[in-house]
Order: C-alpha cells, then sequence, then structure tokens
C-alpha cells in the first residue's frame, strides 16, 4: 500500500487547497489526545469592513453602536482557525455509495444514514432512521467514508442517534485512514493509537481533531465503547482539505462556486451591519437601512430597502419582502439576504436590465435576522457544532413561527357559528384581545414584524428557513387540529403558483435525482406541498400575513443543512439566485389600479376589492392604490368602501408578467355627502336636494310596499279562520 503523509511531508511536493478556514480554540494537537469538544466557527479572517451608517426612524445609529463595540473586550475575534472545511455528509456532497459499513442492523440504519443532524421519521423501523447502527455490539465494527481524491483528513464530529424512542450513541472512537480501503493504519498519539471522546447525549456534536492531518482517500470511525443501555450508532461529519493530485488532470473543474463576486462566509451581528453599510455606500441612490424595533437582548432588527426611491412608497409601486433567520440556526436565508443586497446593488450599477426593471418598479425589502439572538448562540458553536436545534428559539424559548395571532380558528369559528357564512370577514381579521394583554407570551420580535406589517402595505413575501427542501404554502394550520390535513386556502391555485415559480427554478429542488434530506420524499409533489399537509403551525407567519394583512407568503426550506459551512455559500447562492429573482418578479402578477373618488379625485383608503370565486377579499393601501395577485384569466372585480356606491369592472389578466391596470372611481352616496356638508356648515346643492328627495321617495314607496304585503297577508289570514 502507498504510505500515507503527514502534512508536513506534502508541503514540499503539492499544494493543499481549501476554500476556508475555520475555528477551533482551547485545541492543542502536540502531544494531547484529540478528545474535547471545541468551538467550531465557519467564517474566514476576518476581512477590514468600511464603516457603518446611520439609520432612519430616529434609532440610535450604526456608528454609535459601532462605538459600543470598540468598548466591548470581546468585540475582537477570539477564535482560532481549523484547517479543513467538512467534506459533506450533511450537506449530501458525499453520495451514499460513498459511504460503506462494517455491518447495519436493517436498511434503515445503513450507513448512508450516518450523516450529522440527520432526522428520523416518527415512528422507529422505516427505511428513513436517525444514524448508522452496527448490527453487532464489538470493537471491530466501523462507518467508512470514500472521499473519491486524495484529502487532507483534519477531524471527525459525532453525534448519537435521532430518535424518539431510542438513546445510542458512541462515547469513544479511533479512527483509521487508507488510500486503497484494503490496508489502514490507525491515527496515532505520539507512540499509541489515538482514542477520540466521543458522545454524552444523542445530539450533541462532539469534534475531534487528528493529532496529526494526514491524506489519505478513506477514512473510518471504529467505536470503542458505546452507551451502556444503546448499542453502535452515529451521525457523523468528516473534516478534510481536497489536496493537489498530479495525476488528475481535472482537478481545477472540481472547484465549485459562484462567479459572482460577493461576501461569502457568515456574519454575525456586528459584521453583518458593517456589509449592509458597505452596501448603502456603494449604492446609496437606492438603498436605505432602517429598524422596525429590538429583539430580547437588544440587538436590532436591521432591515434594507431597494428602490430607485428609497424612504416612499410610491403610487402604485408594489412592495416586496424577504425575511430570513425567524429559527436562529437556519443560517443560509441570512446569508443569502445579504448575497441579495450586494447582488441588486453590483448589477444596478452595471445596469443589467432585469435587476434596473426590479428596482425602478418595486420596493424591495430585506430582513436577514428576524432572530438575531438565536444566531448568535449558532453563530458561537458554529455550523457543524450548533446542531440541529442551537439557537433555533428566541432569547425567551420562544418559537416564532408559533408566535403570531391564530387568526384562522377566529374565522374558521365565526363562519360555523354565523347564519350567512358570507357574512364573516375574509380578510383584515383583527388581532384578538388576549394577544394584546401584557402578560401575553408575544415575542418582542414578533411584535416588530407585525408592526411593520401594519406600516407598510406589502403584496408577496417568503420567509427563509432551512433543514429541508420544498416550499410550503398557507394555510399552515389545520382545522379541528389534524396534526396533517390539506387546507387550502381560496387563493390556493395562485399559491401552488408561487410555491412551484420557486421550486422550479431552485437547481438542486428540481433535480429528479437528487437524494431526500431526512425522512420525507417531496419530490412527489413537485417539491411543494400545502403548510398544513405537512404538519399543523397555529400561529405562523404566513397565515397571519393573508388574514390580517394583503400580503401573500410562502416558507422556502432552501437546505437540507441548517447551517452550511462557509464553503458551501457560494454553490448555495447559485443554488438560489434565480429563484430568488423570478420569486420577486411574481409580484407584478394579477391587477392594480387606484381607487378614487369621482370628485375630489383623491385615493379612497381601505376600499375592499372583492374577485368573483375568491373568497378573499383585499383593502387599499393609504394612498387608494391597490395589488390583487392573480392567476391568468377573466375577472368580475367589484370595489366598495364606506360612504360610496359599489362599482363593478371585468378585469382581463393575461399571461404576461405585468399586471393589469384596473383602476376605479367611485361616487359617494347622498347620505355621505350631506354628512360631510353639514360637518363644514356649508348650503346643501340643488342637485344633492334632488337626490335625496329622490331617495326619500324610494324608501317611500318601497315601505309602503312592505306595509301592504303585510296587511293583505294578515287579511289572508283572517278570511282562511272565519272559513274553518
Amino acid at each position: 500500500m502507498a504510505s500515507l503523509r503527514s502534512k508536513r511531508e506534502l508541503q514540499k511536493e503539492t499544494s493543499v487547497k481549501w476554500t476556508e478556514a475555520v475555528t477551533v480554540v482551547e485545541q492543542s494537537r502536540d502531544g494531547v489526545t484529540p478528545t474535547a469538544a471545541t468551538k467550531l466557527n465557519s467564517s474566514t479572517v476576518k476581512e477590514k469592513q468600511p464603516n457603518s451608517t446611520d439609520v432612519s426612524k430616529g434609532n440610535k445609529g450604526m456608528n454609535e453602536e459601532e462605538e459600543e463595540d470598540r468598548e466591548d473586550p470581546k468585540t475582537k475575534d477570539e477564535k482560532a482557525e481549523l484547517d479543513c472545511p467538512p467534506l459533506g455528509l450533511e450537506s449530501l456532497g458525499v453520495d451514499d455509495s460513498q459511504i460503506r459499513a462494517s455491518s447495519h442492523q436493517r436498511t434503515g440504519l445503513g450507513p448512508h444514514r450516518g450523516r450529522l443532524n440527520i432526522q428520523s421519521g416518527i415512528e422507529d423501523g422505516d427505511q428513513y432512521d436517525g444514524a448508522w447502527c452496527a448490527e453487532f455490539k464489538d470493537q471491530h465494527q466501523w462507518l467508512e467514508v470514500d472521499a473519491i481524491h486524495l484529502t487532507l483528513f483534519t477531524g471527525v464530529i459525532l453525534q448519537g442517534r435521532n430518535s424518539i424512542w431510542s438513546w445510542d450513541w458512541v462515547e469513544t472512537y479511533k479512527v483509521q485512514l487508507s488510500n486503497d480501503s484494503v490496508d489502514w493504519q490507525t491515527c496515532m498519539n505520539g507512540t499509541e493509537e489515538a482514542i477520540f471522546k466521543g458522545n454524552q447525549n444523542p445530539e450533541t456534536p462532539v469534534l475531534g481533531l487528528l493529532p496529526v492531518p494526514t491524506t489519505a482517500r478513506f477514512i473510518r470511525i471504529n467505536p470503542q465503547t458505546w452507551y451502556s443501555n444503546g448499542t453502535i450508532c452515529l451521525r457523523a461529519e468528516v473534516l478534510g482539505c481536497r489536496v493537489h493530485d498530479p495525476t488528475d488532470l481535472n482537478f481545477d473543474q472540481h472547484e465549485r462556486g459562484s462567479r459572482d463576486n460577493l461576501d461569502f462566509r457568515h456574519h454575525d451581528y456586528k459584521e453583518m451591519r458593517k456589509l449592509m453599510k458597505s452596501v448603502t455606500e456603494e449604492c446609496p441612490g437606492i438603498t436605505r437601512i432602517y429598524t422596525i424595533g429590538k429583539s430580547y437582548t437588544g440587538l436590532k432588527l436591521y432591515v434594507m430597502e431597494i428602490s430607485d426611491n428609497p424612504g416612499k412608497h410610491e403610487l402604485g409601486e408594489p412592495e416586496f419582502r424577504y425575511v430570513a433567520g425567524m429559527h436562529g440556526n437556519e443560517a443560509l436565508g441570512r446569508e443569502l439576504v445579504l448575497n441579495l443586497m450586494q447582488y441588486l446593488c453590483k448589477e444596478y450599477n452595471k445596469g443589467t436590465q432585469r435587476v434596473v426593471r426590479l428596482v425602478t418598479e418595486t420596493r424591495i425589502h430585506l430582513l436577514p435576522s428576524m432572530n438575531p439572538d438565536g444566531y448568535e448562540v449558532a453563530y458561537e458553536k458554529g455550523s457543524e457544532l450548533a446542531g440541529w436545534a442551537e439557537g433555533r428559539y428566541s432569547f425567551e424559548g420562544i418559537d416564532l413561527n408559533h408566535n403570531f395571532p391564530d387568526l384562522n380558528n377566529i374565522m374558521w369559528d365565526d363562519q360555523e357559528s354565523a347564519a350567512d357564512g358570507t357574512k364573516v370577514s375574509n380578510h383584515y381579521i383583527p388581532i384578538p384581545e388576549y394577544y394584546t394583554q401584557e402578560d401575553a407570551m408575544v415575542a418582542p420580535e414578533t411584535r416588530a414584524i407585525i408592526s411593520w406589517m401594519q406600516d407598510i402595505p406589502f403584496v408577496l413575501s417568503a420567509n427563509l428557513h432551512g433543514g429541508e427542501l420544498v416550499v410550503t404554502y398557507p394555510f399552515d394550520c389545520t382545522r379541528d387540529w389534524a396534526p396533517q390535513e390539506d387546507t387550502p386556502t381560496a387563493d390556493d391555485a395562485f399559491f401552488r403558483w408561487l410555491a412551484t415559480v420557486y421550486a422550479s427554478t431552485h437547481l438542486v429542488l428540481a433535480n429528479p435525482d437528487r437524494r431526500i434530506c431526512h425522512y420525507e420524499d417531496f419530490q412527489m409533489h413537485n417539491n411543494i406541498i400545502n403548510g398544513g399537509a405537512w404538519h399543523t403551525v397555529p400561529g405562523s407567519m404566513n397565515d397571519f400575513s393573508y388574514l390580517h394583512t394583503n400580503c401573500f407568503e410562502v416558507t422556502v426550506e432552501l437546505s437540507c443543512d441548517k447551517f452550511p459551512h462557509a464553503s458551501e455559500l457560494p454553490v448555495e447562492w447559485e443554488n438560489n439566485k434565480e429563484s430568488l429573482l423570478v420569486y420577486m418578479e411574481q409580484v407584478h402578477r394579477g391587477i392594480k389600479g387606484v381607487i378614487r373618488d369621482k370628485i375630489t379625485k383623491q385615493g379612497i383608503a381601505n376600499a375592499v376589492i372583492k374577485v368573483e370565486d375568491h373568497d378573499h377579499d383585499i383593502r387599499s393601501a393609504n394612498d387608494g392604490d391597490y395589488w390583487r395577485l392573480l392567476n391568468p384569466g377573466e375577472y368580475k372585480v367589484v370595489v366598495w368602501a364606506e360612504g360610496y356606491f359599489p362599482s363593478m369592472r371585468r378585469c382581463h389578466v393575461g399571461m404576461e408578467p405585468h399586471p393589469t391596470i384596473c383602476d376605479f372611481t367611485l361616487t359617494k352616496t347622498p347620505i355621505q355627502r350631506l354628512k360631510e356638508i353639514r360637518a363644514k356648515g356649508e348650503k346643501i346643492p340643488k342637485d344633492l336636494q334632488l337626490r335625496l328627495r329622490a331617495l326619500r321617495m324610494r324608501k317611500l314607496r318601497a315601505s309602503t310596499k312592505a306595509i301592504n304585503r303585510r296587511r293583505e297577508s294578515q287579511q289572508m289570514q283572517m278570511r282562511r279562520a272565519r272559513s274553518s
């Protein structure tokens, strides 16, 4: 067998390539068994960033916050650097065919399930279980990974089995390396075989570093001891840098990345702020940073606005938003939104027509971190060591995706109890009183989002999550608390279109040969699913957005890996770039217009727009403009407002990705005009006097007719009584 080579031996004859440097602290490779779990940070060495800017709305500006940062003794990054990124077990960069094992209990516990953070279903025993589990309980069992190419292996991350019913994990293990999968050498710690410490529970990832990084093609994890009441089960990730192989003529072709010159790394709160400031400096004419509130610990919720007229709602221009980081450990959405800011700025400056059109015709709002407190917790652990749930919740332990008012059941209960269900409000459902109480468990982050929704007439939104590959659409909450049940909205067809637009242009979602993430195959649903049909979520942001505002919103599960390593960010950007752009363009589907007063020509706010056969109304914004998302077709549209006669038009929506203009002019009722004139103390004009007189005559005739009918009915009953 070809001898395994250490890092020092390779330095003279080959160049070691890696995409990303990561961080390890309090860990030495010299004379210490590599057993301690350490912090891993998937960030590169921090580059010097430009100064930050003030934000709007009178909040303390970024410059003041940077001054506070300088006073913080922990401002400087204290994390050291780890040599190599993950090989890709968790991110599915490693194919199932590259993973082998000495034995396995059954198919559902096969070696292909030995991936870091893989999740099992509710029931044990199916083909999608939560780990690799050896058939035998002895020290000869192993899990093997073929890196395909020569790789400088530096470490292993281990987890136990994900299961509701079983507790299984490996407590100590050895690492073996090979160039041919026949002859193996055990990793040594000086003159003794290195024993690595594994897990003490099923979920916490534990990092073990090789005493000497070693180049090979194959690596084995060889369990030595395991939980006494369990069996040999593990989930793993392998750290390794691909090294230059003189015999591989296509080495450079294997490098993955993006041609876009963006800041591909993970950004903590301070770095996120600096990046956003740098975008405003590069594109001051189309960008604005503002805040919508603070997290529980006081971190500001920053929003980047991108528009040709930032800071102002323009008549007829729709408002769009992307929200990321609701769950703090689902970090990919955060970085994609930051990438999108940079991309739109750079491409606008280049004059790219698609981006110029988006910026000039749409007011875009980008919130990269809805839960900054949770993200900071996950970031401290790092992309591989944060686990599946670390940082998911707010500082108070609240799942923000269950924290909005449950308006669904209010609407459904009203429909069931009403004599005429059509009279029940199907939109702008008010927030219930219990939710506004002082002791209500409502996170400050949730309150900030609700206030934001009420301030800006958003038309379309997407909420970016991670940990799966699927796009879900409302309703998220099911009727009668069913755990899973398809629960469509009145706009189900358009929501399905929105979900399909994103899923069909996502490079991984659209790949029919892709591997499922955990245990659910969403390809049978074309990679989209009704939220309630997946699992019920009372109080979701999507449902609240639809029932309390005009905004349509979907959830995008971006990748199997919630917190991809920074080396994966360029390819994840390429996977999502087209989807992010084409989804924004859907805000221009359907009809739009302005609803005006016939006499004053002023816009009418809160006018109700009803579309025939769509039992979900919307309302006009403060200036009287409105946007109604619709699929192609012919629609009967009725508009009414308090104090006005209703107006009806037929509007045609074509296949083109631009809205049909349907303006409405409403005439005030005579009674409304009379109220306004009397309030001003003005003289009633003759035309209004005549209309009021005619109106009174119509009412008199109608009431006389009704009285005569009642009299005739009473007389008929009396005659029948006499004859009997």
